[in-house]
């Protein structure tokens, strides 16, 4: 009788959508962030029974916790609180930056208890009668900016449309949103796609496949291990697609991964090129976004999107998310003019390659969002002659393929954060001329001396880019506060109150 019970469970927990018996179910949520609150409060209105705990405690996580134990839920929080899995437990729903082996994860693991993400969460209560079309977007960088050219794009259209995920708003939130949307952009992070394996999205793009976030994969075992799994983890978005799997042209290990997934049939793979296209990919002609996927007369010709310069901030890489973002939105039957529109329409957030002060002949450039090699290396494609200022939180990568292919570039370079050292022996290793300063103080006001040297090291027609190509977390809150330091800092020094 007790063995056939926990089969039970197990099955319908297995097969588990919004008007399963969550009553009958205990649910552990890890992590008090946004995401874990959203996936809280949804489990006690389905009725279970919900523990949520987090090793953190502050105002924020204390305001939450008291409004959840109102509506039911038992919360521990501090020091300690997720050290053991509690007594029967039929899932486990975790934060995203929880990795597989925290003790908590591995008990769970160990038990054959199922745990997901909220994203995986999400796409159940959604079943049988909320089902609304996901278009997903993941890679190594861009998919921030590229979430939003999406719902800017569907907005033109004049779909209800959300921007959701990992950009910062839980997608369980918006599906209960009584504006009732009819298709969700979502921004979905290797760490989110980790836990979730129920996901069959209208569409997909992965738009580039760098190192970054390898201490989260440090339990596979080595760099390489680290690296494939990341990979792996992102390639999850192309599973059971339902009509286009979106990749990068110029990054075959997007191809790849759109060659390996198991699709849904009929599903079709759509390149983008910031060349000409051939058929069925999305690419430029004469500075034109134009489209050979979704046409009838793709064998010969091609249809006009959008101008590059609608692309806003206007660069290499944001050109290549905006063409990643129309063959999505192309997929989900969007008009040419809503792709033009789209881009007009969009404002994005700050700290993505913003030019905040143009001083003596000098631009400054606020990159803080790159927090990545590869981000760094896309934002210093945009400049000829760059005073640097990096450094951080290397996350496990390395600068030596950065450093080779922008020495040329490089005027020198300012290193601050608690991984200065890495950067700094790439550029000992492959550009020994470039000079480089150190600075060894751990505090925010490092920005202010960073700015001030990058100051006296830059000539006229230089463009002092803050690019730091790591987290920001050894110093500042986010990359955000870190990039707000840094605009202050150089009105400071240049006198200037605006870009």
């Amino acid at each position: 009788m007790g063995v056939g019970l926990v089969n039970s469970q197990q099955d319908w927990i297995a097969a588990a959508n919004r008007l399963s018996p969550w009553q009958r179910g205990h649910v552990v949520v890890a992590g008090l962030g946004s995401s874990g609150f959203a996936a809280a409060d949804a489990m006690l209105e389905l009725g279970a029974k919900v523990t949520v705990l987090d090793d953190g405690r502050s105002k924020t996580l204390d305001e939450r916790a008291t409004l959840l134990e109102t509506l039911g839920a038992t919360v521990r929080l501090g020091p300690g609180a997720s050290a053991k899995l509690p007594a029967a437990t039929d899932v486990v729903v975790t934060s995203p930056g929880w990795r597989p082996d925290w003790p908590l994860l591995a008990a769970a693991s160990a038990a054959g208890t199922p745990i997901w993400g909220e994203p995986e969460l999400a796409w159940r209560l959604m079943f049988p009668d909320h089902v609304v079309p996901w278009i997903g977007i993941t890679g190594t960088n861009g998919k921030t900016t590229t979430t939003q050219m999406v719902d800017s794009m569907l907005r033109a259209a004049g779909l209800r449309s959300a921007a959701v995920g990992n950009i910062g708003r839980p997608i369980i939130e918006a599906l209960n949103d009584p504006v009732g949307y009819e298709v969700l952009a979502v921004e979905l992070s290797s760490f989110q796609l980790h836990w979730s394996d129920s996901l069959s999205l209208h569409s997909a793009a992965v738009l580039n496949l760098h190192p970054d976030h390898l201490e989260w994969y440090a339990y596979a075992g080595d760099p390489a291990a680290a690296m494939a799994a990341y990979g792996h983890d992102k390639a999850k978005i192309f599973h059971r697609v339902q009509h286009s799997c979106v990749y990068n042209i110029a990054e075959p290990a997007t191809r790849e991964m759109v060659e390996q997934a198991d699709v849904v049939e009929g599903a079709r793979a759509i390149g983008f090129t910031s060349g000409i296209p051939q058929v069925a990919n999305i690419g430029i002609v004469d500075d034109l976004i134009v489209d050979r996927a979704f046409v009838q007369q793709r064998q010969t010709s091609a249809l006009p999107l959008a101008d590059v310069h609608d692309v806003h901030p206007f660069a290499p890489h944001n050109v290549e998310n905006a063409l990643a973002a129309a063959a999505l939105v192309r997929s989900f039957g969007v008009p040419p003019s809503a792709v033009k529109q789209g881009l007009l329409d969009l404002h994005l957030g700050g700290h993505r390659i913003e030019t905040v002060a143009q001083a003596q002949g000098v631009r400054w450039v606020d990159d803080s969002k790159a927090t990545n090699p590869h981000a760094a290396n896309s934002s210093m494609r945009a400049f000829e002659h760059i005073v640097w200022i990096a450094g951080g939180q290397a996350k496990g990568t390395t600068f030596d393929e950065l450093v080779t292919r922008h020495e040329d570039r490089l005027r020198a370079a300012v290193l601050l954060g608690v991984d200065r050292g890495v950067v700094a022996d790439a550029l000992r290793r492959h550009a020994p001329q470039v000079p480089v300063i150190v600075l060894d103080r751990s505090d925010p006001s490092v920005m202010g001396e960073a700015v001030r040297e990058a100051a006296r090291l830059a000539h006229p027609g230089d463009t002092v880019l803050m690019a730091p190509g790591c987290a920001s977390k050894d110093i500042w809150p986010g990359y955000a506060a870190r990039g707000d330091d840094f605009v202050a800092a150089v009105r400071e020094v240049t006198g200037r109150q605006d870009g």
